[in-house]
């Protein structure tokens, strides 16, 4: 009996199926096309953002929804059904920041940042090890005329908000364009370089500063570093302008006096890997770019 109902539940299936594909049209393809495009750029967009942690909290309240409702428990139940009956305003109210950047990007055309498929692996290596070299060689003659400066590099914690701060550049990594902004005389000058997929995303960006005490002899620039090493996984490298002096923050730690050796090994290690076969390859949040 139980062989007859499972042989008639499998049939009825493959006669659904049949009949879905017998009314299959070319237009079906392409709404199923379009659906897929319009969630896969959303995926992007809130990964890039914290709002890939509010969508967590959702994914976790509708278990808690289901587990409540599968017990019957009257009040919760009650509770949750008037949260997720308001669910699409509450939406907009959470994410109104990340609605309207998407909107934007469509309004100008800026789909670059949301391409399906990943560029040439060695060449993105090439890029990202001349992109270490500008930032070390910038930090270097920074330190050796006193010009004080405050890059971020970006790890798998969204800075949006950060970047949000400051004003937007996007724009190749060169020795030129990291000295033009922290020159003494510039307007961007004050604030922190934020550098994202291997292209500086912004300057002139404000950061949290650290609690801790890390000397009084430290500034402001310090402070920031080390405020926001601990509040991401983020790298930091800071010029003192008193000093000349170059430092890195990792994870709430400065080390100071580094040399331009130790900058460009901490920002190697940071931005790329060796795999298991031993090739090189370039860390990002949606995967790694092998070299061949």
């Amino acid at each position: 009996m139980v062989g007859e109902n499972m042989t008639a539940f499998f049939e009825k299936i493959a006669d659904g199926f049949m009949k879905l594909l017998s009314s299959f049209q070319w237009y079906d393809a392409l709404d199923i096309l379009f659906v897929t495009l319009v969630l896969y750029y959303c995926m992007k967009l809130f990964i890039r953002t914290r709002a890939v942690h509010l969508v967590r909290g959702f994914v976790f309240l509708a278990l808690i929804y289901l587990i409540v409702s599968t017990l019957h428990m009257s009040t919760s139940t009650f509770v949750f059904n008037r949260l997720f009956g308001d669910i699409v305003i509450v939406m907009i109210l959470l994410f109104q920041p990340e609605f309207r950047h998407a909107v934007e990007s469509f309004g100008r055309g800026d789909f670059r940042k949301f391409t399906l498929f990943s560029r040439n692996s060695t060449l993105m290596l090439e890029e990202y090890r001349s992109g270490i070299s500008s930032i070390v060689k910038a930090a270097m003659n920074m330190s050796d005329s006193r010009t004080g400066a405050l890059i971020v590099i970006e790890g798998k914690s969204p800075l949006t908000e950060v970047i949000s701060t400051g004003s937007e550049i996007d724009a190749k990594i060169s020795v030129p364009l990291i000295e033009n902004v922290f020159y003494p005389k510039s307007p961007l000058h004050d604030g922190a370089m934020i550098i994202r997929d291997n292209r500086v995303c912004a300057a002139g960006c404000i950061l949290p500063l650290t609690q801790k005490d890390i000397g009084r002899e430290l500034g402001t620039r310090h402070r920031a570093a080390v405020g926001i090493s601990e509040a991401t996984d983020a790298i930091v490298i800071v010029v003192s302008e008193e000093t000349g002096g170059v430092s890195i923050a990792r994870q709430g730690v400065l080390t100071q006096g580094v040399t331009s050796g130790v900058v460009s090994e901490q920002l190697t290690e940071f931005l790329l890997a060796d795999d298991e076969d031993g090739r090189i390859n370039v860390k990002g949040r949606g995967g790694k770019h092998h070299e061949e």
